[in-house]
C-alpha cells in the first residue's frame, strides 16, 4: 500500500467549525492550547477522522476570530503529536488519533468502542495447541497441557493498533472467528459464564521486529509497547493469559496515582 493511501483526501471532509470550536479569551490557558485541545479531542472521539482536511490557516483563523500565528501554533502542536500532517497541495489533514487507554481490567475492544474509535478485528490464528512453559505457568497448567490460542490484529479507522495473542484453558471458552471479529474477548468470556475479578499485568517497551513492523504498519525498529496480563475469575482461577504489542505512535496507557500519607 502506498504510504499515503490510508489518508486519501477523498474521505468525506468535516468542517472544523461544525464542531463548535470556541476559545475563552479570559482564561489563563493560551488560546493556541485551547484550540489544540479541542481539535485533539475531536480527533480522539472520531468527529475528525483520518483523511479529513482542516482548511488553510488563514481561512480557519478568520472564521474563528483568531490570529494566524495562534492557529499555526495549535496545528503545529498536533503535527508534532502525529495527529495532523501538512501535505503540499492538499492542506492540513488528519492522520490518526492516539488511543489512550485507562490501566484497568477492561478489554481493548470495549475501550476503543467507548472512545468512538470504530474498532475492528482481524483474526490471524485460532487453534488448540500444547501450552509452552510461559503460558502454562501463567494459567496454572502443566506444560504441554492443551490451551486455546487466539491471535488477532486490532484496528481503528482501518489502521492496525495492536497485535493480541491470548491463551485460554479449553473449557473456558470456544470462540468462533465470527464472534472474535464482532466483539471483544472479555465480552465473550462473560457471556460464557466467567466472572472476571482481577488481573496481574506488566507493561514494557521494545523495538519492533521486521515481521511485527509489517503487521502493525510501522518501520522495523519502531518502538512498541508490550503488555502481559493474566486474568482471574471470582474463584481465583486464571481464565486468560495475554501477551500483546501496541504501536507506541498510536497508543498510550493512562495511570491514576493516589497520594498516601
Amino acid at each position: 500500500m502506498p504510504p499515503d493511501a490510508r489518508y486519501s483526501p477523498q474521505v468525506a471532509n468535516k468542517d472544523p467549525l461544525d464542531l463548535r470550536l470556541s476559545v475563552d479569551r479570559g482564561s489563563p490557558v493560551p488560546l493556541y492550547f485551547q484550540l489544540s485541545q479541542q481539535l485533539e479531542s475531536a480527533i480522539e472521539r472520531g468527529l475528525l477522522v483520518p483523511g479529513n482536511l482542516l482548511g488553510n490557516e488563514i481561512e480557519l483563523a478568520g472564521r474563528l476570530g483568531l490570529s494566524r500565528p495562534t492557529v499555526r501554533q495549535a496545528i503545529q502542536a498536533l503535527v508534532e503529536k502525529g495527529l495532523l500532517v501538512r501535505r503540499r497541495g492538499i492542506g492540513t489533514q488528519v492522520v490518526h488519533s492516539q488511543v489512550r487507554r485507562p490501566l484497568e481490567l477492561s478489554s481493548l475492544y470495549d475501550d476503543l468502542e467507548a472512545a468512538g474509535q470504530q474498532p475492528a478485528t482481524r483474526v490471524l490464528r485460532l487453534e488448540t495447541q500444547e501450552a509452552g512453559a510461559e503460558a502454562a505457568a501463567a494459567l496454572g497448567l502443566a506444560e504441554g497441557a492443551r490451551v486455546r490460542l487466539l491471535e488477532r490484529l486490532r484496528l481503528t479507522h482501518g489502521e492496525p493498533v495492536a497485535f493480541l495473542r491470548n491463551y485460554l484453558p479449553p473449557d473456558v471458552l470456544k470462540p468462533e472467528v465470527a464472534e472474535l471479529e464482532r466483539t471483544g474477548l472479555y465480552r465473550l468470556l462473560r457471556g460464557a459464564g466467567s466472572t472476571l475479578h482481577s488481573a496481574r499485568q506488566s507493561v514494557g517497551a521494545r523495538s519492533a521486529s521486521a515481521a511485527e513492523a509489517e503487521l502493525l504498519d510501522e518501520q522495523a525498529g519502531a518502538p512498541l509497547l508490550t503488555m502481559q496480563r493474566t486474568t482471574y475469575d471470582d474463584t481465583g482461577r486464571a481464565v486468560e493469559y495475554g501477551t500483546h504489542l501496541y504501536r507506541a505512535s498510536r497508543y498510550a496507557f493512562n495511570f491514576q496515582l493516589l497520594v498516601r500519607g
